[in-house]
């Protein structure tokens, strides 16, 4: 067998045995619930911090529980070789471009079906005769709903089954029951066919950080790939309203969906060329096909080892996301940040027609065309984190302390986007009445837009950060939370600006992102404390310290590199 295809043997326990869940001994004491879930955190981040070493070919601590193979049993563990261009993080620097490509189209294709019906409602409405107000919010909160359920399934699925699996099925029904939108036959069949368009869309939501997390061992450069991604979370939304604003009136409610269909037909073969990103499933195939070249059924993947089943997917895998938002602080207080922010994003899809249809007597096409200043801001705001990011680059070459500090690395840029979110609400609230020309408020959007993105880019670029292998499950919670909040909040703008009136309602959300902005300053402050009290991370990245820190004295002591190289490849360098 080649060296390219070099099996190893593992002493030690036997990791097929070994469960994922610690049992705890029965207790009767009011903590009994947090052992249990403790329990869980602990075997959870044990087996898959195993699997990252054994994919990353991390030699071992004698006696430590990552020595998973017993020797009597004949099992082999394969692992990346050291250079191997197979594994994800030595991939050239245009095959990972073109992944993020892809990324960007699945995603500008899920959020563009969240409000693709916006500006359509009145005419959708009407050919349903449907009068109430609250009900004419359900084809969007219908889909948004399906935003809450999709990630809990797929952000973690993805980490079991892959990431091309997940997000090319998930695309391909997402693209049927677009087509079904299009063609429903009463109301009751146009809100279901939202509901699992909804689905299906949540899937790039939940896995797209993972993919980049596969691919970017380096913050800096998965951070500008986030960058790329979360742009795209916001172009959609912003490109439908107007889509639908000059569609509906003239060809029909039907042709806004019509629309996204061939937007996602167009987006479909560029998904089914997209490659699998997940080490451990690629050394999974390798692991087959060397079974079959081998003759020897003793051939695994450490994935293939871990313990698997309905059970297992249903104690560990799919909680892992609402165990982070129950039992991880980090993780439940940017939840709540995104969760109000999204949540206004989605307001404004109600406050504009109200704004600029009812004080200034635009159509339904002239309010869409209001949304592109948030668009003129998204743009600003990648510049600004570009520029930031160059800065961040040069700090670290220099190795000054503070980019040694996940807080100071990422959440400068929430610093800046929350105020400017604020100041944007308030602008918006003051400026819309009939005296004040409509681009004095439109323009309100510039800052909304920016303060927007910068915000969710650095959030989650530090979620991402410090969860590392769990990205996937901390972006479904995210995900998954700020989707109830998209769902929700739209149903109290109405009233709240019939009775509040614009300046008031505005002002309203503004004074609720004000208080949400000492999050990130918190997280600087005593957010590396938070992150030493969180049992799931900080025991997790200990174990990998310890791993690594074996690592670098067996090559002090052979001057061999065995491991699968440095978290920066060639290709990630500037």
């Amino acid at each position: 067998m080649t060296a390219h295809n070099q099996i190893r043997a593992e002493h030690g326990s036997d990791l097929s045995a070994a469960t994922l869940v610690e049992k705890p001994q029965p207790t009767y004491t009011r903590n009994g619930l947090t052992k249990i879930i403790s329990g869980i955190d602990r075997a959870d981040a044990d087996v898959r911090c195993d699997i990252e070493v054994e994919d990353n070919k991390i030699p071992s601590i004698q006696g430590s529980s990552t020595s998973s193979i017993d020797d009597t049993s004949g099992r082999k563990v394969i692992s990346w070789e050291d250079g191997d261009l197979q594994n994800p993080y030595n991939w050239s620097s245009a095959k990972k471009s073109w992944v993020v490509f892809i990324g960007m189209l699945v995603v500008v294709n899920s959020t563009m079906g969240s409000s693709l019906p916006s500006n359509a409602i009145p005419y959708i409405s009407e050919y349903f005769h449907i009068r109430s107000s609250f009900a004419q919010i359900l084809p969007i909160s219908m889909y948004l709903i399906g935003y809450i359920v999709g990630p809990v399934m797929f952000g973690p699925l993805s980490e079991v089954y892959g990431r091309r699996l997940i997000m090319t099925s998930s695309f391909v029904v997402f693209t049927i029951f677009t087509m079904a939108c299009a063609l429903a036959p009463n109301w009751g069949s146009l809100l279901i066919f939202r509901l699992l368009t909804g689905v299906n869309a949540s899937s790039p939501i939940a896995c797209i950080g993972g993919v980049y997390a596969d691919m970017y061992g380096d913050p800096v450069t998965r951070g500008r790939a986030m960058a790329v991604f979360i742009g795209g979370t916001c172009v959609g939304p912003l490109v439908a309203p107007l889509l639908s604003g000059y569609v509906s009136p003239g060809m029909g409610w039907r042709w806004t969906f019509w629309i996204g269909l061939i937007v996602a037909g167009a987006t479909l073969p560029p998904l089914l060329c997209l490659p699998e990103t997940y080490g451990p499933i690629l050394l999974a195939k390798r692991a087959a096909k060397l079974r079959k070249s081998a003759n020897n059924p003793n051939i695994f993947a450490p994935i293939e080892l871990e313990k698997k089943g309905w059970k297992q997917m249903a104690t560990v895998t799919l909680t892992r996301p609402l165990r982070m938002i129950a039992f991880e602080l980090i993780v439940l207080a940017t939840c709540l940040y995104l969760s109000l922010a999204y949540g206004i994003f989605y307001m404004y899809f109600e406050a504009y027609p109200i704004i600029f249809e009812g004080i200034y007597g635009q159509s339904s096409g002239e309010s869409g065309l209001m949304f592109l200043p948030i668009g003129g801001g998204t743009v600003a705001a990648i510049a600004l984190f570009l520029w930031y990011d160059s800065y961040l680059r040069k700090a670290q070459l220099q190795g000054k302390a503070w980019t040694q500090k996940e807080e100071s690395r990422r959440l400068p840029l929430a610093c800046i986007g929350g105020p400017l979110y604020v100041v944007a609400l308030f602008w918006l609230g003051w400026t819309a009445r009939p005296s004040i020309p409509f681009y004095v408020p439109m323009l309100a959007g510039l800052p909304f837009g920016m303060g927007f993105i910068l915000i969710f880019m650095a959030l989650l670029n530090y979620l991402t950060d410090a969860y590392e292998i769990f990205a996937a499950s901390a972006m479904a919670a995210a995900s998954c939370c700020r989707s109830v909040a998209g769902a929700v909040l739209p149903f109290a703008a109405t009233p709240m600006y019939r009775n509040l009136g614009v300046p008031w309602a505005t002002s309203l959300l503004a004074f609720l992102s004000l208080g949400m902005c000492i999050i990130p300053f918190g997280f600087l402050w005593k957010g590396d404390r938070i992150r030493a009290g969180s049992k799931f991370c900080i025991y997790l990245k200990e174990k990998k310290e310890n791993e690594l820190a074996e690592l670098e004295r067996r090559r002090r002591e052979t001057g061999v590199i065995e491991g699968a190289g440095s978290d920066k490849t060639a290709d990630e360098k500037v």
